[in-house]
Protein backbone atom coordinates (compact mmCIF):
# COMPACT_ATOMS: atom_id res chain seq x y z
CA UNK A 1 0.00 0.00 0.00
CA UNK A 2 -1.10 2.56 -1.32
CA UNK A 3 0.52 0.97 -4.60
CA UNK A 4 -1.90 -1.67 -4.15
CA UNK A 5 -4.72 0.37 -3.19
CA UNK A 6 -6.44 0.04 -6.47
CA UNK A 7 -4.83 -3.25 -8.08
CA UNK A 8 -3.80 -6.87 -7.48
CA UNK A 9 -0.08 -6.20 -6.25
CA UNK A 10 1.06 -8.43 -9.85
CA UNK A 11 -0.35 -5.39 -11.78
CA UNK A 12 1.72 -2.74 -10.25
CA UNK A 13 4.06 -0.49 -12.94
CA UNK A 14 7.52 -1.18 -12.77
CA UNK A 15 10.66 -0.32 -14.57
CA UNK A 16 8.88 2.27 -16.33
CA UNK A 17 6.56 0.60 -18.89
CA UNK A 18 6.07 -3.14 -17.26
CA UNK A 19 4.16 -4.91 -14.77
CA UNK A 20 5.68 -7.04 -11.75
CA UNK A 21 3.59 -9.73 -13.84
CA UNK A 22 5.36 -9.46 -16.98
CA UNK A 23 8.71 -11.41 -15.43
CA UNK A 24 7.07 -14.26 -14.27
CA UNK A 25 5.10 -14.98 -17.93
CA UNK A 26 8.13 -13.58 -19.80
CA UNK A 27 10.27 -16.53 -17.73
CA UNK A 28 8.17 -18.88 -18.86
CA UNK A 29 7.06 -17.80 -22.26
CA UNK A 30 10.86 -17.68 -23.43
CA UNK A 31 11.57 -21.27 -21.58
CA UNK A 32 9.07 -22.98 -24.07
CA UNK A 33 5.79 -22.98 -21.92
CA UNK A 34 2.72 -21.05 -23.18
CA UNK A 35 -0.31 -22.57 -21.80
CA UNK A 36 -0.70 -20.29 -18.62
CA UNK A 37 -3.31 -19.65 -16.40
CA UNK A 38 -3.25 -16.85 -13.94
CA UNK A 39 -5.26 -17.23 -11.24
CA UNK A 40 -7.11 -14.28 -9.90
CA UNK A 41 -8.92 -12.57 -6.91
CA UNK A 42 -7.96 -9.65 -5.23
CA UNK A 43 -8.78 -5.87 -7.07
CA UNK A 44 -7.72 -7.80 -10.43
CA UNK A 45 -9.57 -5.63 -13.20
CA UNK A 46 -6.20 -3.72 -14.10
CA UNK A 47 -4.33 -7.18 -14.53
CA UNK A 48 -7.11 -8.83 -16.35
CA UNK A 49 -6.72 -5.58 -18.88
CA UNK A 50 -3.22 -6.40 -18.95
CA UNK A 51 -3.24 -9.47 -19.40
CA UNK A 52 -5.73 -9.40 -22.77
CA UNK A 53 -3.76 -6.79 -24.17
CA UNK A 54 -0.27 -8.07 -23.44
CA UNK A 55 -0.43 -11.90 -23.57
CA UNK A 56 -1.99 -12.72 -27.12
CA UNK A 57 -0.20 -16.07 -27.80
CA UNK A 58 -1.38 -18.09 -30.89
CA UNK A 59 -4.47 -20.33 -30.24
CA UNK A 60 -3.66 -22.20 -33.74
CA UNK A 61 -0.62 -23.68 -31.86
CA UNK A 62 -3.21 -24.31 -28.28
CA UNK A 63 -0.88 -21.79 -26.54
CA UNK A 64 -2.59 -18.85 -23.98
CA UNK A 65 -2.04 -16.93 -21.31
CA UNK A 66 -5.80 -16.28 -19.40
CA UNK A 67 -7.09 -14.81 -16.25
CA UNK A 68 -9.13 -17.52 -14.08
CA UNK A 69 -11.30 -15.62 -11.21
CA UNK A 70 -12.32 -17.41 -8.27
CA UNK A 71 -15.29 -19.27 -9.58
CA UNK A 72 -16.88 -20.83 -6.66
CA UNK A 73 -16.27 -24.44 -8.20
CA UNK A 74 -16.03 -26.12 -4.38
CA UNK A 75 -18.35 -23.91 -2.49
CA UNK A 76 -19.92 -20.70 -1.84
CA UNK A 77 -15.92 -19.22 -0.86
CA UNK A 78 -13.50 -17.54 -2.47
CA UNK A 79 -9.74 -18.74 -2.45
CA UNK A 80 -8.51 -18.85 0.80
CA UNK A 81 -5.06 -19.70 -0.05
CA UNK A 82 -2.54 -20.11 -2.99
CA UNK A 83 -3.22 -23.63 -2.61
CA UNK A 84 -6.98 -23.40 -2.53
CA UNK A 85 -6.61 -21.68 -6.01
CA UNK A 86 -5.30 -24.85 -7.24
CA UNK A 87 -8.00 -27.03 -5.68
CA UNK A 88 -10.29 -25.06 -6.99
CA UNK A 89 -9.33 -25.28 -10.53
CA UNK A 90 -8.72 -28.85 -10.87
CA UNK A 91 -10.89 -28.54 -13.88
CA UNK A 92 -8.12 -26.91 -15.98
CA UNK A 93 -5.36 -29.31 -15.13
CA UNK A 94 -8.24 -32.27 -16.27
CA UNK A 95 -8.45 -30.34 -19.41
CA UNK A 96 -4.84 -30.44 -20.49
CA UNK A 97 -3.57 -33.79 -18.64
CA UNK A 98 -0.07 -32.62 -17.63
CA UNK A 99 2.56 -34.92 -16.12
CA UNK A 100 3.87 -31.63 -14.57
CA UNK A 101 2.70 -28.40 -13.13
CA UNK A 102 4.89 -25.09 -13.02
CA UNK A 103 3.54 -23.09 -10.18
CA UNK A 104 5.75 -19.41 -10.30
CA UNK A 105 4.76 -16.35 -8.13
CA UNK A 106 3.48 -13.18 -10.12
CA UNK A 107 5.18 -10.45 -8.36
CA UNK A 108 9.04 -11.36 -8.01
CA UNK A 109 12.05 -9.38 -10.91
CA UNK A 110 14.09 -12.04 -12.12
CA UNK A 111 15.25 -14.18 -15.35
CA UNK A 112 15.16 -17.91 -15.16
CA UNK A 113 15.08 -20.27 -17.70
CA UNK A 114 12.07 -22.81 -16.42
CA UNK A 115 13.27 -25.79 -18.86
CA UNK A 116 15.99 -26.14 -16.74
CA UNK A 117 14.33 -25.86 -13.40
CA UNK A 118 11.89 -28.83 -14.92
CA UNK A 119 15.16 -30.76 -15.85
CA UNK A 120 16.48 -30.89 -12.10
CA UNK A 121 13.07 -31.86 -10.92
CA UNK A 122 12.38 -34.84 -13.49
CA UNK A 123 15.97 -36.24 -12.80
CA UNK A 124 15.62 -36.32 -8.70
CA UNK A 125 12.44 -38.19 -9.27
CA UNK A 126 11.05 -35.90 -6.28
CA UNK A 127 7.20 -34.94 -6.15
CA UNK A 128 8.12 -30.82 -5.91
CA UNK A 129 10.93 -29.01 -6.41
CA UNK A 130 10.98 -25.47 -5.02
CA UNK A 131 13.46 -22.56 -6.37
CA UNK A 132 16.76 -21.32 -3.62
CA UNK A 133 18.10 -18.50 -3.80
CA UNK A 134 21.01 -17.45 -0.17
CA UNK A 135 19.70 -14.50 1.12
CA UNK A 136 20.66 -12.59 4.96
CA UNK A 137 19.86 -14.91 7.48
CA UNK A 138 18.73 -11.16 8.89
CA UNK A 139 15.87 -11.54 6.24
CA UNK A 140 14.41 -15.07 7.08
CA UNK A 141 11.47 -13.85 8.65
CA UNK A 142 10.38 -12.88 5.21
CA UNK A 143 10.63 -16.23 3.20
CA UNK A 144 10.23 -19.65 3.34
CA UNK A 145 13.11 -21.16 4.99
CA UNK A 146 15.20 -24.63 3.30
CA UNK A 147 17.33 -26.65 5.01
CA UNK A 148 18.84 -29.41 3.17
CA UNK A 149 21.47 -32.30 3.67
CA UNK A 150 25.10 -32.03 2.97
CA UNK A 151 25.67 -33.16 -0.74
CA UNK A 152 21.90 -33.14 -1.23
CA UNK A 153 18.90 -31.70 -3.03
CA UNK A 154 16.84 -33.07 -0.58
CA UNK A 155 14.20 -30.77 1.90
CA UNK A 156 14.96 -32.00 5.22
CA UNK A 157 13.18 -29.05 7.17
CA UNK A 158 11.00 -25.79 5.80
CA UNK A 159 9.97 -23.26 7.97
CA UNK A 160 7.57 -20.03 6.71
CA UNK A 161 8.93 -16.80 7.29
CA UNK A 162 10.25 -17.31 10.80
CA UNK A 163 11.27 -15.49 13.60
CA UNK A 164 15.21 -17.03 13.52
CA UNK A 165 16.48 -19.45 11.55
CA UNK A 166 19.56 -20.91 11.29
CA UNK A 167 22.82 -20.17 9.23
CA UNK A 168 24.27 -22.49 6.45
CA UNK A 169 27.38 -24.43 7.67
CA UNK A 170 29.16 -22.56 4.99
CA UNK A 171 27.98 -19.43 5.54
CA UNK A 172 26.93 -18.29 8.85
CA UNK A 173 25.01 -14.95 8.21
CA UNK A 174 23.09 -16.24 4.62
CA UNK A 175 19.68 -19.16 4.54
CA UNK A 176 18.60 -21.03 1.83
CA UNK A 177 15.11 -19.44 1.17
CA UNK A 178 12.74 -20.37 -1.16
CA UNK A 179 11.94 -17.99 -4.48
CA UNK A 180 7.96 -19.03 -4.12
CA UNK A 181 8.86 -21.00 -7.68
CA UNK A 182 8.01 -24.48 -7.59
CA UNK A 183 7.31 -27.46 -9.93
CA UNK A 184 5.26 -30.34 -9.10
CA UNK A 185 4.26 -34.11 -10.03
CA UNK A 186 0.40 -34.00 -10.90
CA UNK A 187 -0.98 -36.57 -9.49
CA UNK A 188 1.17 -35.98 -6.23
CA UNK A 189 0.02 -31.87 -6.31
CA UNK A 190 -3.78 -33.23 -6.88
CA UNK A 191 -3.80 -35.42 -4.05
CA UNK A 192 -2.55 -33.38 -1.19
CA UNK A 193 -4.31 -30.45 -2.46
CA UNK A 194 -7.45 -32.29 -2.02
CA UNK A 195 -6.10 -34.03 1.40
CA UNK A 196 -5.66 -30.44 2.44
CA UNK A 197 -8.94 -29.09 1.27
CA UNK A 198 -10.51 -31.22 4.20
CA UNK A 199 -8.35 -30.30 6.75
CA UNK A 200 -10.12 -27.04 8.79
CA UNK A 201 -6.73 -25.56 10.67
CA UNK A 202 -5.11 -25.52 7.37
CA UNK A 203 -4.78 -22.17 5.90
CA UNK A 204 -4.50 -23.81 2.55
CA UNK A 205 -1.29 -22.06 1.43
CA UNK A 206 1.34 -23.89 -1.07
CA UNK A 207 4.36 -22.87 0.96
CA UNK A 208 2.86 -22.93 4.31
CA UNK A 209 1.27 -26.03 4.31
CA UNK A 210 2.04 -28.16 1.09
CA UNK A 211 5.74 -28.16 1.07
CA UNK A 212 5.91 -28.55 4.63
CA UNK A 213 3.27 -31.99 4.26
CA UNK A 214 5.66 -33.09 1.11
CA UNK A 215 8.79 -32.23 2.89
CA UNK A 216 7.53 -34.46 5.71
CA UNK A 217 7.03 -37.46 3.12
CA UNK A 218 11.01 -36.87 1.89
CA UNK A 219 8.89 -35.95 -1.46
CA UNK A 220 10.69 -32.73 -1.77
CA UNK A 221 14.04 -31.10 -3.64
CA UNK A 222 15.62 -27.85 -4.06
CA UNK A 223 16.81 -25.98 -7.33
CA UNK A 224 19.82 -24.13 -6.96
CA UNK A 225 18.74 -20.80 -8.32
CA UNK A 226 22.60 -20.12 -8.80
CA UNK A 227 22.87 -23.10 -11.30
CA UNK A 228 20.68 -21.50 -13.85
CA UNK A 229 22.24 -20.01 -17.05
CA UNK A 230 19.92 -17.47 -18.58
CA UNK A 231 21.36 -16.65 -22.07
CA UNK A 232 22.57 -12.72 -22.44
CA UNK A 233 23.03 -12.52 -18.69
CA UNK A 234 26.49 -11.56 -17.93
CA UNK A 235 28.33 -12.08 -14.86
CA UNK A 236 27.08 -9.14 -12.66
CA UNK A 237 23.32 -9.15 -13.56
CA UNK A 238 22.99 -13.28 -13.53
CA UNK A 239 21.42 -14.75 -10.80
CA UNK A 240 19.40 -11.16 -9.93
CA UNK A 241 16.24 -11.70 -7.77
CA UNK A 242 14.12 -9.41 -6.05
CA UNK A 243 10.78 -9.78 -3.67
CA UNK A 244 9.44 -6.46 -4.15
CA UNK A 245 7.27 -7.12 -1.52
CA UNK A 246 7.66 -3.99 0.82
CA UNK A 247 7.94 -0.17 -0.89
CA UNK A 248 11.15 -0.50 0.32
CA UNK A 249 12.30 -3.57 -1.92
CA UNK A 250 9.83 -2.22 -4.71
CA UNK A 251 12.18 1.14 -4.81
CA UNK A 252 15.06 -0.53 -4.15
CA UNK A 253 14.77 -2.70 -7.12
CA UNK A 254 13.23 0.02 -9.47
CA UNK A 255 16.82 1.63 -8.66
CA UNK A 256 18.75 -1.59 -9.68
CA UNK A 257 17.80 -0.88 -13.32
CA UNK A 258 19.27 2.79 -13.20
CA UNK A 259 22.62 2.32 -12.34
CA UNK A 260 25.30 2.57 -15.63
CA UNK A 261 26.02 -0.82 -15.30
CA UNK A 262 22.99 -2.43 -14.40
CA UNK A 263 22.51 -5.11 -11.65
CA UNK A 264 19.07 -6.34 -13.14
CA UNK A 265 19.70 -5.72 -17.33
CA UNK A 266 16.39 -4.73 -19.04
CA UNK A 267 18.33 -4.62 -22.40
CA UNK A 268 19.04 -8.54 -22.98
CA UNK A 269 17.39 -9.30 -26.18
CA UNK A 270 18.80 -13.11 -25.79
CA UNK A 271 15.81 -13.14 -22.67
CA UNK A 272 13.45 -10.01 -23.36
CA UNK A 273 10.79 -9.05 -21.24
CA UNK A 274 7.71 -8.30 -22.93
CA UNK A 275 5.02 -6.44 -22.03
CA UNK A 276 2.31 -3.94 -23.10
CA UNK A 277 3.13 -1.08 -25.21
CA UNK A 278 0.90 2.20 -25.78
CA UNK A 279 1.14 3.72 -29.23
CA UNK A 280 2.94 6.80 -27.98
CA UNK A 281 5.90 8.90 -29.60
CA UNK A 282 9.57 8.75 -28.66
CA UNK A 283 10.74 10.70 -25.48
CA UNK A 284 11.24 13.91 -25.64
CA UNK A 285 14.32 16.34 -23.88
CA UNK A 286 13.28 20.02 -24.60
CA UNK A 287 15.21 23.58 -23.85
CA UNK A 288 13.27 25.92 -21.81
CA UNK A 289 14.05 29.71 -21.95
CA UNK A 290 14.46 30.22 -18.34
CA UNK A 291 15.94 27.50 -16.88
CA UNK A 292 18.19 26.17 -19.66
CA UNK A 293 19.24 22.28 -21.37
CA UNK A 294 17.56 19.63 -19.85
CA UNK A 295 19.98 17.56 -17.56
CA UNK A 296 19.29 13.46 -17.49
CA UNK A 297 21.36 11.04 -16.42
CA UNK A 298 21.34 7.49 -15.26
CA UNK A 299 18.31 6.96 -15.98
CA UNK A 300 15.26 5.55 -17.43
CA UNK A 301 12.91 7.43 -20.33
CA UNK A 302 9.57 5.78 -21.38
CA UNK A 303 7.96 6.17 -24.10
CA UNK A 304 5.79 9.82 -24.60
CA UNK A 305 7.85 11.73 -22.01
CA UNK A 306 8.56 14.96 -21.92
CA UNK A 307 11.26 16.70 -19.94
CA UNK A 308 11.29 20.62 -20.57
CA UNK A 309 14.34 22.32 -18.98
CA UNK A 310 14.87 19.93 -15.97
CA UNK A 311 17.10 17.71 -13.95
CA UNK A 312 16.80 13.97 -13.94
CA UNK A 313 18.90 11.95 -12.12
CA UNK A 314 18.96 8.16 -11.08
CA UNK A 315 15.07 8.14 -11.77
CA UNK A 316 12.85 5.70 -13.67
CA UNK A 317 10.10 7.66 -15.91
CA UNK A 318 7.11 6.28 -16.49
CA UNK A 319 4.86 6.61 -19.71
CA UNK A 320 3.14 9.62 -20.21
CA UNK A 321 4.73 11.52 -18.08
CA UNK A 322 5.77 14.83 -18.22
CA UNK A 323 8.24 16.87 -16.06
CA UNK A 324 8.48 21.17 -16.50
CA UNK A 325 11.23 23.42 -16.35
CA UNK A 326 13.42 23.72 -12.87
CA UNK A 327 12.11 20.78 -12.04
CA UNK A 328 14.77 18.64 -9.95
CA UNK A 329 14.19 14.52 -9.81
CA UNK A 330 16.84 12.34 -8.10
CA UNK A 331 16.42 8.88 -6.83
CA UNK A 332 12.44 9.09 -8.35
CA UNK A 333 10.21 6.28 -9.41
CA UNK A 334 7.41 8.14 -11.38
CA UNK A 335 4.35 5.64 -12.89
CA UNK A 336 2.62 6.41 -16.29
CA UNK A 337 0.82 9.81 -17.25
CA UNK A 338 2.06 11.69 -13.93
CA UNK A 339 2.82 15.92 -14.71
CA UNK A 340 5.68 17.28 -12.43
CA UNK A 341 5.01 21.22 -12.61
CA UNK A 342 7.37 23.68 -13.09
CA UNK A 343 10.25 24.51 -10.06
CA UNK A 344 9.34 21.09 -8.12
CA UNK A 345 12.07 19.10 -6.26
CA UNK A 346 11.67 15.27 -5.32
CA UNK A 347 13.89 12.74 -3.70
CA UNK A 348 13.59 9.01 -3.08
CA UNK A 349 9.63 8.86 -3.60
CA UNK A 350 7.72 7.33 -5.85
CA UNK A 351 4.82 9.15 -7.74
CA UNK A 352 2.09 6.84 -9.03
CA UNK A 353 -0.12 6.91 -12.12
CA UNK A 354 -2.04 10.07 -12.95
CA UNK A 355 -0.61 12.18 -10.22
CA UNK A 356 -0.85 16.00 -11.02
CA UNK A 357 2.29 17.63 -8.73
CA UNK A 358 2.05 21.19 -8.81
CA UNK A 359 4.59 24.05 -9.01
CA UNK A 360 6.99 24.33 -6.07
CA UNK A 361 6.01 21.76 -4.20
CA UNK A 362 8.73 19.46 -2.53
CA UNK A 363 8.61 15.53 -2.25
CA UNK A 364 11.02 13.77 0.19
CA UNK A 365 13.05 16.59 1.40
CA UNK A 366 10.57 17.13 4.68
CA UNK A 367 9.22 14.23 6.52
CA UNK A 368 6.62 16.36 8.43
CA UNK A 369 5.07 17.93 5.39
CA UNK A 370 5.42 14.70 3.23
CA UNK A 371 3.30 12.57 5.63
CA UNK A 372 -0.05 14.92 4.67
CA UNK A 373 -0.13 13.23 1.10
CA UNK A 374 2.26 10.69 1.59
CA UNK A 375 2.73 7.03 2.46
CA UNK A 376 6.64 6.96 4.20
CA UNK A 377 8.10 3.86 4.39
CA UNK A 378 10.02 2.17 7.26
CA UNK A 379 13.56 3.42 4.68
CA UNK A 380 11.58 7.00 4.05
CA UNK A 381 10.13 6.48 1.22
CA UNK A 382 7.67 9.16 0.44
CA UNK A 383 4.77 7.04 -1.92
CA UNK A 384 1.96 9.66 -3.70
CA UNK A 385 -1.46 7.63 -4.21
CA UNK A 386 -2.94 7.17 -7.69
CA UNK A 387 -5.05 10.20 -9.12
CA UNK A 388 -3.78 12.29 -6.17
CA UNK A 389 -3.76 16.34 -6.80
CA UNK A 390 -1.45 17.22 -4.61
CA UNK A 391 -2.40 21.06 -2.95
CA UNK A 392 0.08 23.53 -3.93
Amino acid sequence: MPLTAHRAKPAVPFGGRYRLIDFAISNLVNSGYRKIVVLTQYKSHSLDVHISRTWSLSSELGNYVTTVPAQMRRGPQWFMGSLDAIYQNFNLIDDERPENIIVFGADHIYRIDARQMLDAHMETGSAATVAGIRVPRAESNQFGVITIGPGSSKILRFDEKPDAAEGLPDSPDEVLASMGNYIFSTEMLMDLAADDARKDTSAHDVGGDLIPALVSRGEASVYDFTENVVPGDTERNRHYWRDVGTLDSYFDANMDLVQPEPIFNLYNPSWPIFSYSRNLPPAKFVSDYRTGDPNVNNSIVSTGVIVSGARVANSVVGVGSHVHHGADLENVVLLDDVTVGPDTVLRNCVIDKNVIVPAGVQIGVDPEADAKHCTVSSGGIAVVPKNSIIAP
